[in-house]
């Protein structure tokens, strides 16, 4: 029963790759460089006082897609509007006044990440002050206040499909699961409603030199801070990093007791041996789940294919410089390309079918480039954050924007009738609906020929391309192949392509291994 469930999860994952998935792609500008423009930019200050910005985030949703956040050092939330058309002679100051939508003191601490909810009503906000706070994003009031933390919160991210349910990672080294429903009515001094965590997992990411005393109790722990936490696209499923070294762990929401996995860009080997790890300043994910990127502060970004972690990294991207935890990177929603700040003052784009390739490099901010942001509904458009005190957009150009067609829809071209033959088709149109079976197949060119014999005409021959007949024959014969080719069902998640219920695992730890 088990294999049979294996080999219907695997079989749809295979025909979702030959079928391709409905994504929307971006256009390919890895080779337009110089027209990769930036558009605007913006200051962050507050009170005529320049402060660096810390995190950058696009509304989710197309019609509020335009819409960026922004939090900095002193506790502020900024919200700006990216189709203002700045002019070239006005300063950075000028257009932060133009594009602001509005502006509010949101903690009396550093903001280290954000994240839209709930169709972009609501914004989540981390804090060092050790709590979370959701927004009401257009009256600028908090309506609720996550605490649980004892140590500054570096990373917040909601469930993909339920925004009721958030995962928090901390200073404190552990990460939180939290769920907006739930509330033990309890208010704050400024009369917002207190939620406590549902879940809490400590010491996610402890060094292994941490030394234990004979009954087990922690007795000294060295580095342990988590500094990025993703919920993954299967709905049951969190990702971790932290400071420590350079491994990824992968959690079972259901049955939090352990991780289920991990992935690592070194092998096993030299992690027993205490081979210097070094820590993960943010991981990202593409619209599908199925690539998983993690910026390393050995100065690269590692591409993990979720399906396939036991087998490391697939491939891993290099130039820019991540000397902070400041320092980000995000893969694009196409999982085409990858999008860095750096610590060299630049920003870098690489195409992922391509990592050794040298990337783009956008150049303009002053300081290190530390938040990043792809804009998910207009093409082209993303946002970088610099501690020069500036949040620049870049666009590519238009003339750069043109995506070629895909295959799939170049197969769906046909030629035009010729008029005279039209014009005889609508006048037989009834002959021809009878040219279909019971069963609703259309007979053979031969026959139609053969019926129409009475009063002839060149019919154009319809035929299925072959590139399309080897494409069907493969989806057929898909069974087969993996009995031949099966993937390490015991390996891999089953999250990330979020099949029908129908031939969903009932547990998530099928698909992984389970940690000792």
């Amino acid at each position: 029963m088990e294999t049979s469930r294996s080999q219907s999860f695997f079989l749809d994952i295979r025909s979702r790759e030959l079928s391709g998935f409905k994504v929307k792609k971006r256009p390919y500008f890895g080779e337009f460089a110089s027209d990769f423009k930036e558009s605007g930019a913006v200051t962050i200050e507050h009170n005529c006082i320049e402060t660096p910005p810390l995190a950058v985030s696009f509304c989710k949703t197309s019609k509020n897609s335009h819409i960026f956040a922004v939090s900095d050092e002193d506790g502020c939330v900024n919200l700006f509007d990216s189709h203002k058309k700045f002019t070239s002679f006005a300063s950075n100051h000028d257009n932060a006044e133009k594009a602001r939508i509005s502006e509010w003191n949101a903690h009396q601490n550093a903001i280290f990440d954000i994240c839209w909810i709930k169709e972009d009503n609501n914004i989540l906000t981390a804090s060092g002050d050790q709590t979370i706070k959701i927004w009401d994003a257009q009256e600028n009031k908090c309506i609720g206040l996550l605490m649980g933390h004892t140590g500054s919160v570096k990373s917040v991210c909601s469930h993909p499909t339920n925004s009721d349910l958030i995962v928090s990672g901390s200073r404190d080294g552990s990460f939180n699961i939290w769920d907006l429903r739930c509330n033990n009515s309890s208010k704050s001094r400024n009369s917002e409603v207190c939620i406590a965590s549902s879940a809490v997992v400590k010491g996610a990411h402890l060094s292994s030199q941490a030394k234990r005393i004979r009954r087990g109790r922690l007795l000294q722990a060295a580095s342990m801070s988590i500094t990025s936490v993703l919920y993954l696209k299967d709905e049951v499923s969190i990702a971790t990093a932290g400071a420590v070294n350079s491994v990824v762990k992968f959690w079972d929401t259901r049955n939090l007791k352990a991780h289920v996995t991990q992935a690592c860009p070194y092998p096993q080997s030299s992690v027993v041996k205490e081979r210097r790890l070094h820590g993960i300043s943010s991981l990202s994910q593409d619209l599908n789940g199925v690539f998983l990127t993690a910026s390393c502060m050995d100065n690269r970004i590692y591409l993990y294919n979720v399906l396939q972690l036991e087998k490391g990294p697939i491939q891993s991207f290099s130039g820019c410089q991540i000397e902070s935890f400041y320092v980000k990177s995000a893969i694009s929603p196409d999982a085409n390309h990858i999008l860095s700040g750096s610590s060299d003052g630049n920003a870098y784009i690489w195409q992922v079918n391509k990592p050794q390739v040298d990337p783009i490099m956008l150049k303009s901010h002053d300081g290190e480039v530390t938040a990043v942001d792809w804009c998910p509904s207009e093409v082209g458009k993303i946002a970088t954050a610099s501690d020069d005190f500036t949040v620049r957009i870049w666009n590519t150009q238009s003339n750069c924007c043109s995506s070629t067609r895909s295959p799939t829809s170049q197969r769906r071209r046909i030629m035009a009738i010729p008029s005279a033959e039209c014009r005889k088709l609508l006048i037989d149109e009834e002959l021809m609906g009878a040219t279909k079976g019971s069963d609703n197949s259309y007979i053979s060119d031969e026959s139609l020929h053969q019926t129409n014999s009475s009063n002839p005409i060149k019919m154009p021959i319809v035929t299925t391309p072959d590139a399309q007949k080897r494409k069907i024959s493969s989806i057929s014969n898909s069974t087969e192949l993996f009995e031949k080719t099966p993937e390490a069902a015991l390996k891999s998640p089953s999250s990330v392509l979020n099949p029908p219920s129908s031939v969903k695992r009932r547990t998530i730890r099928d698909y992984f291994l389970v940690a000792p």
